[in-house]
């Protein structure tokens, strides 16, 4: 049996979570940590600003005007973006369902026995104006005759000889 070690296939490395390497770790560690700290307190002291410009108990840390006028403004544009794209998802939502309930539930779209049955007439309708399949996938090249050609509704008239169309149902 061969050690479990070996079975597994190392696919990157990262010394952060090998062992040793202390003042790389302390080093990433407080990197990480400081990195978190410049997101939470500007976002904490814009919070409590706009706070205590309601409530006098909170510190204030600023009261300017204009912030507290800005940071209203941005509230205002956040929230119509939030509605935008609120009605734009429920909107695909329910597009995309009713598309789901009248195409894709209507299993099948196509009667399955008569498709094979229009597959033995199709194939028997080439072979008469083709050449038996063998021929027609092996040749190399192959020049239709003008009386070969295909009228524009060929086969749909054949399909409607055999009573095999089902687009009528």
């Amino acid at each position: 049996m061969r050690d479990k070690k070996q079975d597994r296939q190392q696919l990157y490395s990262d010394a952060y979570f090998e062992k040793g390497h202390w003042g790389l770790k302390i080093r990433q560690t407080l990197i990480g940590l400081l990195g978190w700290v410049c997101v939470f307190v500007p976002v904490i002291i814009t919070v409590l600003s706009f706070w205590a410009s309601y409530n006098p108990k909170i510190i204030h840390l600023w009261s300017y005007n204009e912030g507290i006028f800005e940071i209203k403004f941005i509230g205002v544009l956040l929230l119509f973006a939030f509605v935008l794209v609120s009605l734009f998802a429920v909107g695909m939502t329910i597009i995309q369902n009713r598309k789901r309930d009248r195409v894709v539930e209507q299993w099948p779209t196509f009667n399955p026995i008569n498709q094979r049955k229009r597959e033995t007439q199709l194939g028997k309708f080439m072979d008469e104006r083709f050449g038996d399949q063998e021929f027609r996938e092996n040749v190399r090249h192959y020049q239709v005759k003008p009386e070969q050609n295909l009228d524009t509704d060929q086969i749909h008239k054949l399909y409607e000889q055999h009573d095999l169309n089902d687009l009528d149902e």
